[in-house]
């Protein structure tokens, strides 16, 4: 059998398992009851708002990707050492392509979740496990679908341009350098269709809480509340299309720059293009093709009985059950590597090791049960200044754990690697970095299971605002209450994890950027970046800027947006009275308007200094300084969204705690509409921006970044 199509087989094979499942749960949750005839109409509404802002979002992100597509393969041909026009073409279309898959995944993230918010509303009435079943069925359709269309993506521009790619290596080993545009594109969606969505939701968010819940005094998700139908679509739009392009790109650049490493082993290996020396190349393809099959296996894992007291302890077993199936089938495809079996299969386990190590180190710093969040409540006690005071001390005490784990995951993973250096002569980039990347494609193989999770949180959020907006029982609410805080951590825990996964996948990235700069230098390059020389500095000293200036402009654009949104409640409050009376509807479809043209226009800056900051500093300072741009933007992006994703997510769990009836003070419970309670309530206001607008989106610009300087390297030097 042709070795290029026996790796090339499980790919499709599973890929299209996966495809074919996530249909069926798709059947599965759409046939379940949608309840009364109210909670239809909410959802109806919630839909409506949802499609229109992604079909107007994704024309605008459109109309930038092909002006960038354009000038991308322009550049590509300009300075392309060999082969110039057919590089700059592919770059081109790679790129295009990338961006399509990228923006189809996240419209498949938001089209589910908003059609399983209303049956998980309507199963809610009986019992939290009938509905955390539907909220997570309807999680995986979108994790499976996103994880699936990557691989396939992947494989399938690298079986179109294989036909055709030439340079001094074999053709099968050239293509990697020629594919590296889809990961650009991929990348170039997410952090705009992150950033636009985290943008619309916490507008709306921020505008409903102050508003409504602190100086009008009604429960969140209050029908009388004008901007409660845009906060629920926001989760919607921010939360599932975004975090699925997010995982879409980050599986897509990870197993791209993971397949540029592997080419060095081929060649290690003796090159011969018709053995088993091609599986370096499609080894991370093959790691996250049964990855799928455990993802799979996870969510069936998980059946709950009607009546359960935690859902994240029924959560949890699924993700064990996905991680532990994940590990036996990444030590049996090890064995099929020409050599270093046993090293490389230990290098993916740190990487599996390193997920769990994510997931509980999020749990602890955003679930009620512990001591973070439970500072934040009992800081409310003394007003929003003490709360904003712990809360922002929790967001940086976050940063110490993950950073020990990282580097403990890099230097094993690396130092494991490099033990099998002695069996090859002249690997030429060390296999340690190669290790590095199998722990990156081992910590990726739970992505669908961890992306089902994170769907599973606005499936329940808008569970919760359907139940109360239709006036549901006390009892129905509490069920959702009981969910959404599930999904409030479950949130958090997959941007811990994509936080992770950022970190080891630069570390690959950056190797894979080397490379492509010693492919097109005249002569052999020190892989050496000397931080001590000034331009290195300058570039260095950049990437920091950058990642704190689009935070800025990414919390501004919150901020201004908001405005605009509260004056408009406040509006609606004063000249229409009936509207606090219940007598009267609000114009909740003017609140949807805000949100929207407040999202497309402030996506435009911060989303441009992005992708225009590296490559100036490439272009004026070179490959060396756009090394360090690279190395220190994605240590400080790194950092920094750790903060905003854990701190804001410890506030808003604190919020919650106190409306659960968690605190209380001298024998009196200090539950909602008490003074810690709206303590609580700015807290979690200051932390939305955190958690979902800035802090998501960073991770998205650290593999931007690395995807930006890997294309256009030859314009670097």
């Amino acid at each position: 059998m042709n070795e290029l199509f026996l790796y090339a087989l499980p790919v499709v094979v599973f890929g299209l398992v996966a495809i074919g499942f996530a249909v069926w749960l798709a059947r599965d949750v759409l046939s379940r009851d949608q309840g009364t005839a109210a909670m239809q109409d909410i959802s109806g509404r919630i839909f409506e708002g949802a499609v229109a802002y992604l079909n107007r979002q994704y024309r605008t992100i459109g109309m930038l990707a092909i002006v960038v597509a354009i000038v991308m393969g322009l550049l590509v041909a300009i300075f392309e050492r060999e082969h110039q026009a057919a590089r700059g073409v592919v770059t081109a279309l790679a790129f295009l392509v990338g961006a399509i898959l990228s923006g189809i995944s996240g419209f498949i993230g938001m089209y589910v979740a908003v059609k399983s918010n209303v049956r998980t509303a309507a199963a809610a009435q009986k019992g939290v496990g009938h509905a955390l079943v539907v909220a997570l069925r309807g999680g995986a359709v979108s994790g499976l679908l996103v994880v699936a269309l990557g691989l396939l993506g992947v494989l399938g521009v690298y079986g179109v341009v294989y036909q055709f790619a030439e340079g001094e290596l074999p053709q099968i080993a050239e293509t990697p350098f020629w594919i590296v545009g889809f990961a650009f594109g991929a990348s170039f969606v997410a952090l705009f269709a992150q950033l636009g969505g985290g943008i619309y939701t916490k507008a709306a968010d921020v505008g409903a809480d102050l508003v409504g819940k602190v100086e009008a005094g009604i429960p969140e998700d209050d029908p009388r509340n004008p901007a409660v139908i845009a906060d629920l679509v926001g989760d919607n739009v921010g939360d599932c299309a975004g975090r699925g392009a997010d995982i879409f790109e980050s599986s897509a650049a990870e197993m791209i720059g993971a397949m540029i490493l592997g080419v060095a082993l081929f060649r290690a290996s003796g090159g011969d293009t018709d053995s088993s020396d091609i599986f370096w190349i499609f080894f991370p393809l093959v790691v996250g093709a049964f990855g799928l099959v455990a993802s799979i296996v996870g969510v069936f894992a998980v059946k709950p009985s009607g009546t359960i007291r935690d859902p994240m302890t029924e959560l949890n077993k699924g993700f064990y059950v996905t991680a532990g199936l994940s590990a036996l089938f990444l030590v049996i495809i090890c064995m099929f590597l020409p050599f270093g079996k046993w090293q490389f299969a230990l290098c993916g386990l740190v990487g599996l090791a390193t997920s769990f190590a994510f997931v509980y180190i999020t749990q602890y710093y955003t679930e009620q049960k512990y001591r973070p969040v439970r500072d934040i409540a009992e800081a409310s006690k003394t007003g929003p200044a003490t709360n904003i005071i712990s809360g922002i001390s929790v967001g940086f005490e976050t940063t110490g754990l993950p950073a020990i784990t990282i580097g403990a995951a890099i230097l094993a993973s690396y130092g494991l690697g490099q033990t099998v250096d002695g069996f090859t002569e002249d690997i030429g980039v060390s296999a340690g970095i190669f290790g590095t990347a199998v722990a990156t494609m081992g910590m990726l193989m739970t992505a669908a299971y961890i992306l089902a999770m994170d769907t599973f949180g606005p499936i329940t959020d808008n569970a919760g605002g359907i139940i109360e907006m239709s006036g549901a029982p006390d009892e129905v609410r509490d069920v959702t209450d009981m969910l959404d805080s599930a999904g409030n951590t479950t949130k958090a825990l997959t941007k811990g994890y994509a936080v992770g996964t950022a970190s080891l996948a630069a570390f690959l990235l950056f190797s894979a950027f080397l490379d492509e700069v010693d492919r097109f230098s005249t002569g052999t390059i020190e892989r050496v970046v000397n931080i001590a020389e000034p331009r290195v500095f300058v570039g260095a000293l950049l990437g920091a800027t950058l990642v704190y200036v689009f935070s800025a402009f990414s919390i501004r654009a919150v901020g201004r947006s908001a405005t605009a949104m509260i004056e408009e409640v406040r509006r609606q409050f004063a000249e229409d009275p009936g509207i606090m009376l219940g007598t009267s509807t609000p114009n909740y479809r003017r609140c949807v308007d805000i949100s929207v043209r407040s999202a497309l226009r402030e996506m435009i800056l911060p989303g441009t200094l992005a992708v225009v900051v590296p490559i100036l500093v490439g272009v004026f300072l070179r490959w060396e300084a756009a090394a360090g741009t690279l190395m220190v933007g994605t240590i400080v992006g790194v950092l920094m969204a750790m903060v905003m994703n854990n701190g804001g997510g410890a506030w808003d769990n604190a919020k919650k705690a106190i409306e659960a009836g968690h605190l209380s003070e001298g024998g009196k419970v200090l539950g909602k509409g008490s003074d810690a309670h709206a303590a609580a309530v700015v807290g979690d206001t200051v932390g939305d921006p955190w958690k979902d607008t800035a802090g998501p989106s960073l991770h998205v610009l650290v593999k931007l970044l690395a995807t930006i300087t890997l294309v256009l390297a030859p314009l670097f030097i």
